[in-house]
């Protein structure tokens, strides 16, 4: 590693830590770190910045398009009413948290593992008064990739291997991974959200659900994971030129808006989140990883710690072009390892910007301890049942 190499990551590693100490400065800090990191990449290392810009602008666009849409839909599922009747359907205490929990994990493998996050955490609010523990919307986000793991539908990651040649009966076996991992941080989770605080009182009466409420999020969803097919099995040399997914989220949301309004207020809060995401997403990507060592599955093991801190995309497709991968530990690797840090993933940032309780690095380790337990527990046990297979 040269000495501009370390500086570089030793800036980020700055970044990250002002941000867990000064949580409430995060914005600001994430910008000021992008600035001096972009300019030492400028100064010191051959970069050329428009090149990097034409690469990425479209992921980022992507990102922060879905982020403020996902929560303009949460607020529609909230809203439609469906809540209150899941409310008075899951069993009180632990055993309902962890139901919540495995219906999370459900949902991911056929939506959006954003989606699927946000959903979980929005009838969560619901059953707890938005008392929610740290601990339990980190087993919300994980339980979300954990669910996407094993689906070529459910994760962006996966898709990416689907694309490359990888057969989905391949990726589906990162579920032996996803379930142990879910059984040992969902019990924990919901064992603290239960201590943490009681269960709202089940409504008397259940209001109407709101059809083309309902209707209008359903619909969303199905565009959105249409597209993203679509687009990787007909136009995969595409993918990356245009933020699809955004845009075709966005045209069902402002179509929408002619039969039941979104509630445009929380967007300024939703953007300023989104935006410090985006801050670190592209601070993250200056970082100079040119390549990966050889594939073995230690190597596995780390790319899910490793993206916990930096976007699971570019360390897939690094993966991919490389070769040699088992292509079930490494789904499985960079789909949950994200958990383990609330910004490691895409879906943790729509939680925490709708609970900024959670949006602290060391909040979210010391209440989520149990979720690095999970990932590799659940990383040895898919191992231990089918080994290596590059």
């Amino acid at each position: 590693m040269t000495a501009t190499t370390a500086l570089l990551f030793g800036l980020f590693l700055a970044v990250l830590v002002g941000v867990a100490v000064w949580h409430g400065r995060a914005l600001a800090i994430a910008g000021v770190g992008l600035g001096v990191i972009l300019a030492v990449r400028l100064a010191l290392t051959p970069f050329s910045l428009g090149d990097h810009l034409l690469r990425e602008w479209a992921k980022l666009a992507n990102l922060f398009g879905l982020l403020v849409g996902f929560e303009l839909l949460a607020d529609h599922f909230e809203r439609s009413a469906v809540t209150d009747r899941l409310a008075r359907w899951l069993p009180d205490g632990a055993p309902g948290s962890f139901a919540l929990l495995a219906l999370v994990w459900a949902l991911s493998g056929v939506l959006d593992n954003i989606a699927a996050a946000l959903i979980g955490a929005t009838i969560a609010g619901r059953l707890y008064d938005r008392r929610l523990h740290v601990g339990y919307l980190a087993a919300l986000v994980a339980a979300a990739n954990a669910g996407g793991a094993g689906s070529v539908i459910g994760d962006t990651t996966t898709t990416m291997m689907w694309i490359d040649g990888v057969r989905p009966a391949d990726v589906l076996n990162a579920y032996i991974g996803s379930v142990a991992a879910v059984a040992i941080f969902g019990a924990v989770a919901s064992v603290q959200q239960a201590r943490h605080a009681p269960r709202a009182p089940r409504p008397t009466e259940v209001p109407a659900i709101d059809g083309p409420r309902l209707g209008l999020v359903v619909a969303a969803l199905a565009v959105v994971v249409a597209t993203n097919v679509a687009i990787n099995l007909w136009a995969p040399e595409r993918a990356d030129a245009f933020p699809w997914l955004a845009f075709a989220l966005w045209i069902v949301l402002l179509a929408g808006a002619l039969v039941r309004r979104p509630t445009w207020s929380i967007l300024p809060r939703s953007a300023r989140g989104s935006l410090f995401l985006l801050a670190l997403v592209f601070a993250a990507s200056l970082m100079p990883v040119e390549s990966l060592p050889s594939p073995t599955w230690r190597t596995t093991l780390a790319l899910g710690f490793v993206s916990s801190l930096f976007d699971n995309i570019p360390l897939t497709k690094m993966a991919l072009e490389q070769g040699g991968y088992d292509a079930a530990l490494l789904a499985y690797a960079v789909g949950v390892g994200g958990s383990m840090v609330w910004f490691g993933s895409s879906a943790g940032v729509v939680v925490s910007g709708a609970f900024p309780e959670a949006r602290s690095i060391g909040g979210w380790l010391r209440a989520g301890w149990h979720v690095p337990l999970g990932f590799v527990a659940g990383f040895f046990a898919l191992l231990a049942v089918r080994g290596w297979h590059p």
